[in-house]
């Protein structure tokens, strides 16, 4: 039996989270909060298995409530958000304070059809993650973690030159994962940094995520384009669009509505992959949390070709799954916290392709 805690201030969301839960005998309502300050308290004296948390609610927020939650008496947290601005911006500071996963609020037209069994779903999953302890001063960027200890870079490769791009893949965890690695790149990195998050919400709030990143890390941060040159790019932060694989053909950036891997799109293993085949020793690969085995295969065949290769360790992952099975086959020169990969890249020389 999962023990599920609700908490939004609206009654009517409370009662549409109660009907679409009924039909699962095996998830358990077992208490209901209507506002941030209950529930701090329900989930200290309930315990609960997972907590549905709205964003926008009265005394404190909910971002604060997961702050305090994580920190305090950490339990994996769905957020169930509206896509409004403000509010995408709040749902993802909870998901870099700890919360698991993300769910779009009913929308009220065709596509609610599926929307309870999406949540029994995601409710399912989210539960069965261990998740841990956050410090809440350092989680807004309040108080910047302490940098990480200086360690030598990894030798550059015997088989090219220096360092032209960065490839990045992340899933659950992946917003505090991408923020530590990112603000712990120097200031004036050179090298384009490739990420692809996946992002199970929906497209508006993929569309959100890339001013949202930019605003944690202070870098030049924005969806790539189709037909951009990899020359060209400089040391932007560059983002696989909703929907979308992104991937280097003919050293230049390329967009593509191809087939899922591991029911993703965009798919980490389609980026490494290109870039394995376009790169080889050129570049580094960098595979942080998340469920599943995205990006693993793409990570070996990086490594194959001579590039740079980084596994997030389990001690730093909000999902040890991912990075796990990187390790598990060898894909990993490095197993790493993402503040120790930046400082170790930034210590590689760096070529600027040219077309």
């Amino acid at each position: 039996m999962t023990r599920v805690l609700i908490v939004d201030d609206s009654l009517t969301m409370r009662h549409h989270l109660r009907e679409a839960l009924a039909p699962d005998p095996d998830l358990e309502i077992v208490g209901e909060a209507p506002d941030g300050e209950r529930a701090v308290e329900m989930t200290a004296r309930l315990r609960p298995d997972v907590i549905t948390m709205d964003m926008m609610l009265p005394g404190i927020s909910g971002l604060a409530a997961t702050e305090q939650i994580m920190a305090q008496h950490p339990t994996p947290i769905l957020v169930v958000s509206s896509a409004d601005r403000e509010e995408l911006f709040s749902t993802y500071n909870a998901l870099a304070a700890g919360a698991v996963e993300v769910l779009e609020k009913p929308r009220g037209d065709d596509s609610d059809a599926d929307w309870p069994l999406r949540l029994r779903a995601t409710l399912r999953l989210v539960s069965r993650i261990r998740v841990i302890t956050h410090p809440r001063a350092r989680l807004d960027g309040r108080v910047a973690a302490p940098p990480p200890p200086p360690a030598p870079p990894p030798a550059p490769s015997p088989h090219g030159g220096g360092l032209t791009v960065v490839a990045v893949g992340a899933s659950t965890g992946g917003p505090a994962a991408l923020t530590e690695f990112l603000r712990g790149l120097p200031t004036g990195f050179p090298v384009p940094v490739l990420c692809v998050q996946h992002i199970a919400a929906g497209e508006q709030f993929a569309v959100a995520f890339s001013d949202w990143l930019a605003g944690q890390t202070g870098r030049d941060i924005r969806y790539a384009d189709d037909g951009a040159p990899v020359g060209r790019l400089g040391g932007r932060v560059l983002l696989a669009p909703p929907d979308r694989h992104l991937l280097i053909r003919d050293r230049t950036l390329r967009l593509s509505t191809g087939p899922p891997r591991h029911s993703c799109r965009p798919s980490v293993d389609v980026l490494f992959e290109s870039v394995a085949e376009e790169l080889g020793p050129q570049a580094a690969g960098c595979l942080l949390t998340g469920m599943g085995r995205d990006g693993a295969a793409g990570l070996l065949r990086m490594r194959d070709r001579g590039a740079v290769t980084f596994a997030q360790d389990e001690g730093s992952c909000t999902v040890y799954g991912m990075p796990r099975e990187a390790v598990l086959i060898g894909a990993a020169a490095h197993v790493l916290p993402p503040g120790r990969m930046a400082a170790r890249l930034g210590g590689l020389p760096a070529t600027v392709v040219r077309r």
